[in-house]
């Protein structure tokens, strides 16, 4: 497949006017192919380029649980500990005796929020992606400002505060027992910090995003830079609008340094993050993880009644390592078993298939229904060049 034909399959959707443009990169090894099509303004007045900066959301989601990591092959945090000692606001849990009870109806939890429940989404908070009705604590967690919903991180109270109107509410499930998305991805992020004796930023800009050379990737776009970042957009009554404009919350530091969503990065830039999983935690003949570490990260930890549950995927074929999906099925037109990624709702995703990496960055929300059909358009071409093995 060449780089022109990813090209063509990619454009016809920006053509068709499902987004405004998007930015790609796919790699064979050491073989990378990338490309920009379309425009990162309604007016197409600044066309995307292979630089441009996007808020890669739920993207965010892998960095956070490899700054974790870190931080475990330093031996300053223990998966099986209790998250009680840097994170007291979350001690004495209470739980709901079942997801629709009112908050105050509750039982007390039978055993302390652990590190690994955080990493694996199994802490008890979180979207059931299986029951989307209202419930009570659904109202209790707006009320708090806790932010469900895209990515608000300028709208959230600092970390502190955030923790600790947290710490008012009982979980949903006992801990251990359910995979809920989202919620473990900023409070790890808060555990991170507070382990480092730092902010999640910082450590991550230090034995991250520096080691790997992610210049381009942190909470906010500094001023020099705009000129490459765009307008993020959404559709609302059948029209696309602003959900984000470019002086918008990611162009000043926020308050909230959201482990699970806040980042911006481009795709060259998350393509060095993704090379370095891919090569056992080495980059560039540097070690940022011990190997063992990337097989944590990157093996299912849901178990077969976890995920009959309700896991990251709805038939079930996929699970859940440390802050990122994990395929365990081989599909038709797509991944193959162990390959690992994920993807975020503001329009991006990534993935590793064996030598085949992918990134795909736009600048369009999904979506009520889902990802909008590129993002299948550019599955369906990471699954041809995993079978064939041949670089674009």
């Amino acid at each position: 497949m060449t780089t022109e034909e990813i090209t063509r399959r990619l454009g016809a959707h920006v053509e068709a006017d499902e987004l405004l443009g998007l930015a790609w990169l796919v790699a064979v090894g050491d073989q990378v192919s990338t490309g920009a099509i379309g425009h990162l303004d309604q007016a197409r007045a600044a066309p995307v380029r292979t630089d441009s900066l996007f808020r890669i959301s739920s993207m965010t989601k892998p960095l956070t649980a490899v700054a974790a990591a870190v931080l475990i092959d330093d031996g300053l945090l223990d998966p099986a500990e209790p998250v009680d000692r840097l994170l007291p606001e979350l001690a004495d849990r209470q739980v709901l005796i079942h997801p629709g009870a009112e908050v105050t109806d509750t039982v007390v939890a039978r055993r302390p929020i652990t590190v690994d429940d955080l990493l694996t989404f199994r802490l008890g908070w979180g979207m059931d992606f299986t029951d989307f009705s209202p419930k009570p604590f659904d109202a209790a967690w707006s009320e708090l400002g806790l932010g469900w919903g895209p990515p608000t991180p300028a709208q959230l109270p600092p970390g502190d505060e955030w923790l600790a109107r947290l710490g008012t509410l009982p979980l949903q499930y006992q801990p251990g027992e359910r995979w809920l998305y989202h919620v473990g991805a900023p409070i790890l992020g808060f555990l991170v910090g507070r382990a480092a004796g730092t902010s999640l930023s910082e450590f991550l800009a230090e034995r991250v995003l520096d080691p790997l050379g992610m210049t381009d990737t942190g909470f906010w776009v500094p001023p020099e830079r705009l000129d490459r970042f765009g307008p993020h957009y959404t559709e609302r009554d059948g029209e696309r609008v602003v959900h984000d404009p470019v002086d918008g919350q990611w162009s000043a530091p926020p308050a909230f340094e959201g482990g699970g969503d806040g980042l911006v990065s481009t795709v060259a830039d998350y393509h060095r993050f993704a090379r370095m999983l891919r090569d056992g935690g080495v980059f560039d003949g540097v070690r940022i993880l011990s190997e063992p570490a990337v097989t944590t990260l990157t093996t299912n930890h849901l178990t077969a009644e976890q995920l009959a549950r309700g896991g990251p995927n709805p038939d079930g074929s996929a699970g859940w390592g440390h802050g990122m999906g994990v395929q365990l099925t081989d599909l038709p037109d797509g991944p193959r078993a162990g390959s690992y990624g994920w993807a975020g709702g503001l329009g991006s995703t990534w993935s590793n298939d064996g030598p085949v990496t992918g990134i795909l960055l736009t600048n369009q929300t999904w979506g009520s229904a889902g990802p909008t059909p590129v993002f299948a358009a550019f599955e369906s071409i990471l699954g041809e060049l995993s079978r064939s093995g041949e670089a674009p």
